[in-house]
């Protein structure tokens, strides 16, 4: 039983690092990186489609990303999708496909980004904070059915604390990261 509290508990503390590294490769760097656009939407006849599945993103220069849609028909729509999203990008066309010119990041810029990744961290360590009280009612229950001893549920917490510990190493590390390349000029 304890094992697959544990289990859940380590499967959805995973969870939370992956939405981590998803949250902080949207945030806006100084250097151009396909993930940008990862949640631009694009209304591609009537219907709300991710533009990773309309072109090919690539970033063939350090501050150029390269839009190449499979339908030329959508080139309109794309840069649509772009100039409303909060990215602050203008994206050039020239019919065939679309560039976007990542501008260097104000002094400013970089620390709000570093204010903006730092609430996204401590939101992701809350939430392995939250499976982590999960787990320990699951445990609690076990114990109060018959179904645990109460020796057998203190080594149990003591292992969802090692797991917290552990995921929330991972998330420390991240916004390290993450601050780094932001501020790296």
């Amino acid at each position: 039983m304890t094992k697959e509290v544990l289990q859940d508990c380590e499967r959805k503390m995973q969870g939370v690092i992956d939405a981590t590294k998803q949250a902080f490769a949207a945030i806006r760097t100084g250097r151009a990186n396909p993930a940008l656009l990862d949640r631009i939407q694009v209304d591609y006849y009537g219907t709300m489609t991710p533009l990773n599945q309309l072109a090919t993103i690539s970033a063939p220069e350090a501050r150029l990303l390269l839009i190449q849609p499979w339908d030329k028909n959508s080139l309109k729509d794309i840069e649509k999708a772009i100039l409303k999203s909060d990215l602050g990008l203008t994206p050039s066309s020239d019919g065939a496909v679309i560039r976007l010119v990542i501008p260097p990041l104000t002094e400013e810029r970089r620390k709000d980004l570093v204010k903006v990744v730092r609430k996204e961290a401590e939101d992701k360590r809350v939430a392995i904070r939250n499976i982590r009280r999960e787990a320990n009612e699951s445990l609690r229950e076990l114990e109060k059915d018959g179904s645990l001893s109460e020796d057998d549920r203190h080594r149990a917490e003591d292992d969802v604390q090692e797991l917290t510990d552990k995921y929330i190493d991972i998330i420390n590390q991240l916004l390290e990261a993450k601050e780094n390349e932001i501020m790296e000029v």
